[in-house]
């Protein structure tokens, strides 16, 4: 999973957060989409429909959204699973993606802050993901709450038929940042 952040010339704006809900898949895919088509976020070439989206909204995962004060959701962070094998229990794979209009104004800080709250609050002890290097934005969103780049995972996939390395990023939560 990566991390979608585009700096613009935009006014940082006020963004209300929210686990999201069913009601929510739709915009959730036309945002996705749009991380896809960009080509700068993820290895995914395929655009997601709002029923695939759907199945994100159930079982363990957490998706948190943004808002504008006009309800349009605007962003949105979620979580997976690491792993499914009990030793990797507690740690969460994160993406965050923005639309491509409110990039740069804050909504990519706001939803990842709430999904780390919420991640804690679900006893998760690690959020981590990967970035691609050239994502100046990304990296900087990352690093600015938190986490730490702590490898690179060289030749990692390819995109468009390029091999990408990914910067791997973690933030240790709750028990897991003070033992």
């Amino acid at each position: 999973m990566s991390i979608d952040m585009v700096c613009s010339a935009h006014p940082v704006a006020d963004f209300d957060t929210r686990p999201a809900t069913l009601a929510d898949a739709g915009p959730i895919a036309e945002i996705y989409n749009q991380g896809i088509a960009d080509r700068i976020a993820t290895f995914e070439t395929e655009p997601r429909t709002a029923a695939q989206i759907e199945e994100w909204l159930t079982g363990r995962n957490l998706v948190m959204v943004a808002e504008t004060g006009e309800t349009e959701v605007v962003a949105f962070a979620a979580s997976f699973p690491y792993s499914n094998r009990p030793c990797y229990a507690g740690i969460g794979e994160f993406s965050v993606y923005v639309r491509r209009n409110y990039r740069g104004r804050g909504a990519g800080r706001t939803v990842l802050t709430a999904l780390i709250e919420a991640a804690k609050a679900a006893g998760l002890h690690k959020l981590t993901s990967r970035v691609f290097p050239e994502n100046a934005a990304s990296r900087a969103l990352v690093k600015g709450l938190g986490f730490e780049e702590i490898g690179i995972h060289r030749r990692h996939g390819q995109l468009d038929g390029r091999w990408l390395d990914c910067v791997i990023v973690e933030r240790l939560l709750g028990k897991g940042a003070t033992e």
